[in-house]
């Protein structure tokens, strides 16, 4: 059960340790334990209690399977205390989640989500969604390039996509996204219905 683990930085993230508190919180709401979570995940049970302690960055590709396992959609993990929705996402006031390698993400349209499912990404300089393609529901999901050079895979092929390129796809196809620039890159990702 090979899982690819990123230790967070000494000085943990805010972000995954909260994720890491969350996902214990539901864990235990729902009376499961650490190895049955991890089972039903396809993770080792030592990486699940590292990504609850705030010590592991979970791929999307494992954070998706864990999210089911828990019976909970990855985007409320996201912000699952926000007490009232809004109509508005201020900047610099959405929550990040760190994800796959040198990458975070964060949910730009506010809950409850209904039709359609925005997420912004930054990629670090070599930074990627995971080590392999992943899928996440069925949804259209758009990927937009807002600023540097991604490799987008999809399936078997791969494309490079500048600033301003886009490409369309369902989610239900394995898809990888890397920084393949010298740069930082920041992607926006449309998606209807909401599969997060």
């Amino acid at each position: 059960m090979a899982e690819v683990q990123s230790s967070a930085p000494i000085e943990e993230s805010a972000a995954l340790s909260g994720l890491g508190g969350r996902l214990r919180r539901l864990r235990r709401v729902r009376r499961r334990t650490l190895r049955h979570v991890a089972d039903v995940a396809g993770v080792s049970e030592s990486f699940l209690s590292q990504v609850e302690r705030g010590r592991a960055n979970p791929s999307i590709s494992s954070l998706t399977r864990i999210a089911a396992a828990l019976d909970v959609s990855v985007h409320a993990l996201f912000a699952p205390d926000r007490r009232s929705p809004s109509h508005i996402v201020r900047a610099g006031t959405a929550p990040a989640l760190e994800f796959g390698e040198g990458a975070r993400k964060w949910l730009l349209t506010p809950e409850p989500l209904q039709e359609l499912e925005i997420i912004v990404c930054e990629f670090a300089v070599g930074g990627h969604s995971g080590e392999r393609p992943y899928v996440h529901g069925d949804a259209e999901e758009t990927c937009i390039v807002l600023a540097g050079t991604v490799e987008v895979q999809i399936g078997e092929e791969q494309m490079e996509l500048r600033e301003g390129d886009a490409v369309h796809y369902r989610s239900s196809q394995p898809h990888r996204t890397a920084n393949v620039g010298d740069t930082d890159a920041r992607v926006l990702y449309a998606m209807t219905p909401p599969t997060f």
